[in-house]
């Protein structure tokens, strides 16, 4: 059993163990699975307690437009992983349902891959919770911001400046894309939602994300044994 398989199962046997304990606790002969698995925090602040009750423990505490990882729901609480690996119980009431089929603008692209396309997804419920239109993929621009996640793994390099296509200005012209505005953000991270998650709680990435003047984009997701997943987001106005 190697490393990563070693994490995913301690993950399942403490997620399970913590229901068996909610349902003996509260004399419940089952729980209730969700048919969905991230969630949008709604609340300003939202304590992560040990139980699924306010009378247990504060473990953790997450914020606005933070994602969440939804394992159960048991009563009126949703069993959950924070990004930073607590493990604990929220009120279902201050989380958002994560449905990325739900958004007709959200449609499956074939040009991305499972994790690009659901970093895709995350992007616009954030666009739309705040007003704006859904991006758009771009195919020549999604070519760019693949070639930029392989080059930043390849090099060992984390920064907007690439040793080998320069700026991300640059290289978009140099793949002869034309644009009127344009952005990059860039992550090192675990998880999907853990990246735009991080990316909404920067000022500038969030800046990025949600201005009105662009509309679309290219997104790369390459595997990175330093950070776990390195991922860069391109945006372009027309």
């Amino acid at each position: 059993m190697n490393k990563k398989t070693k994490i995913i199962f301690f993950i399942f046997i403490y997620v399970f163990s913590m229901i068996l304990f909610f349902n003996n606790v509260f004399s419940m002969t089952h729980y209730q699975e969700t048919d969905f698995v991230t969630g949008l925090v709604t609340a300003n602040a939202l304590n992560v307690r040990e139980g699924p009750s306010t009378n247990y423990k504060i473990a953790s505490v997450v914020y606005k437009n933070d994602y969440i990882r939804v394992f159960a729901k048991i009563n009126d609480w949703y069993v959950i992983q924070t990004d930073s690996d607590i493990i604990g119980a929220v009120n279902s009431k201050y989380v958002k349902p994560i449905y990325p089929s739900n958004n007709a603008n959200n449609s499956t692209n074939s040009t991305l891959s499972a994790d690009e396309q659901e970093v895709f997804n995350l992007i616009n419920v954030q666009r739309n919770n705040n007003g704006l239109n859904s991006l758009v993929i771009d195919e020549e621009l999604q070519k760019v911001a693949k070639d930029k996640a392989q080059d930043m793994v390849d090099n060992s390099y984390f920064s907007h400046t690439s040793p080998t296509y320069g700026t991300p200005f640059e290289m978009i012209k140099n793949y002869n894309i034309t644009y009127k505005t344009a952005g990059e953000n860039i992550a090192g991270n675990s998880s999907n939602e853990g990246a735009v998650s991080a990316w909404m709680n920067s000022s500038g990435h969030k800046e990025n994300i949600l201005n009105n003047s662009f509309n679309y984009t290219g997104i790369g997701v390459v595997n990175s044994p330093k950070y776990g997943k390195i991922y860069v987001q391109l945006f372009i106005g027309k």
